[in-house]
């Protein structure tokens, strides 16, 4: 027995999996020395077990008294290992993301690895430097990701000292995907099915190999999806290394942390970053998919920037999206409250745009906006959208607003050329059909220049 742990010891040690620091290191002997002793203990008890059975042939009360009284412990013990992740979460919750690091390697040891991406992963792999423990580091390599992404891949491998655990997606998927419906399919039919070849299926295989793994999410990065991310979690979506619900646990040592903050720690401690930040990108994906933002928008408006906001995930963090059945989608539209209120923005009904659209005529240019007061775009753009509607009221021009989503939807979709929230239309006064604005320049002058070449 003793021979058989030793063995499993040397093929951990041994494995292809990357870390950090020497395996000399005075904790990972600790945390080694505590596995094997662990394990020694379980096999004396097995042991002294069937030492027991062979006792006697013969099922009697005592024997089975005895076997009873050496098995209880174990299954004890098992309870007590189960945690309240929810209660830790709790617990967590004021603590730094330091701390969080620490608490997270200190847990789960090898069997916990750092998903790295871009800025906030480059954070959390510098945390992790900190607590001086070992780590892991594992990325999803898609196959459509930019230049500058490959070389801060590398940047970060020299800067500490690590090979990073990439995972690339199945190639005969690929290939089928691409055949049947080209490179670029995602901009007809959404995101999903190319996200989910290239990104949730290789990232579901790299995770049966862990325990836990660590994420960069933070609570402003997408109201709509991600403002209600707890420090750790048990992962609703994905399995573990023992398999099945409940196996995996996701660490979020950034939750509580705002995105200022994390860039004022890059800067202080002087790592590596993407260099498409300095052209304006901030949320970084497949280049395909990911663009700079413009002043006033959030940071995951560049990203499937052709898509309803409010879905702004690729299936990674899908257990952030909650379903439309929900009980809390329910009360969603009693919590949020209006935008785009002003004396010089008229709130259109279903029956009002009808009526405009059928207008051949129009005794006035109109300006209207498609929107969703819970979607986050919508919001940056309100104080432009005000204040364009005040200088356009003395120019006789009609400024609106029209909620289009939960019921009205699908009617915007099809009769008003909804896209994703906002989209802006001008009514011309002689044209039967609505302009769409096609810009993501939401400011003042540039939707002024818009409204006076057309109307």
């Amino acid at each position: 027995m003793a021979l058989a742990v030793t063995s499993s010891s040397t093929a951990i040690s041994g494995s292809s999996f990357s870390r950090s620091g020497p395996s000399s290191d005075p904790k990972a002997l600790q945390i080694c020395s505590f596995r094997l002793s662990e394990l020694s203990h379980v096999s004396q008890r097995r042991y002294s077990l069937k030492s027991l059975k062979a006792e006697s042939h013969t099922r009697n009360d005592s024997l089975v008294t005895r076997a009873s009284t050496l098995i209880t412990p174990e299954v004890e013990e098992k309870e007590e290992d189960v945690e309240d992740f929810e209660q830790l979460a709790k617990k967590l919750e004021e603590a730094s993301p330091l701390e969080i690091m620490d608490k997270a390697l200190q847990k789960f040891g090898s069997n916990i690895a750092i998903a790295f991406s871009g800025a906030e992963d480059v954070a959390l792999i510098e945390y992790a430097r900190l607590t001086g423990r070992p780590f892991r580091v594992f990325s999803l390599d898609t196959g459509r990701l930019n230049p500058e992404t490959y070389r801060l891949f590398d940047a970060v491998e020299k800067q500490y000292g690590i090979r990073i655990e990439y995972t690339f997606p199945d190639a005969v998927e690929v290939q089928a995907l691409v055949r049947n419906k080209g490179l670029f399919s995602f901009y007809e039919d959404g995101h999903q099915e190319c996200c989910r070849v290239r990104k949730v299926r290789p990232l579901r295989r790299a995770l049966k190999g862990l325990k836990a793994w660590i994420t960069g999410q933070r609570k402003d990065q997408s109201p709509g999806t991600r403002s209600e991310i707890p420090i750790v979690q048990v992962d609703p979506v994905f399995e573990g290394l023992d398999g099945g619900v409940g196996s995996l646990v996701k660490w979020n040592p950034l939750a509580n942390v705002e995105g200022g903050d994390v860039w004022n720690f890059l800067r202080t401690m002087d790592v590596p970053v993407n260099a498409l930040h300095a052209q304006g990108y901030v949320s970084i994906g497949c280049e395909p998919c990911t663009r700079p933002v413009l002043p006033g928008q959030h940071e995951r408006e560049g990203r499937w920037w052709w898509e309803d906001a409010k879905a702004k995930e690729c299936g990674l963090h899908k257990g952030n999206i909650k379903k439309e059945d929900d009980t809390t989608a329910d009360l969603a539209p009693a919590i949020v409250h209006d935008i785009f209120e002003s004396n010089n923005v008229v709130a259109l009904s279903r029956g009002g745009i009808e009526n405009l659209l059928k207008l051949g005529n129009r005794k006035e240019p109109w300006l209207v906006v498609l929107y969703a007061p819970w979607c986050p775009f919508c919001q940056a753009m309100e104080a432009s959208y005000v204040e364009l509607a005040e200088k356009l009221a003395v120019k006789g021009v009609k400024v609106a607003k029209f909620r289009a989503d939960g019921d009205q939807k699908e009617f915007a979709k099809q009769e008003l050329q909804l896209g994703s929230f906002p989209t802006i239309l001008l009514f011309p006064k002689s044209a039967p059909r609505a302009i769409k604005y096609p810009s993501e320049h939401r400011d003042v002058d540039s939707l002024m220049s818009f409204v006076n070449l057309l109307r």
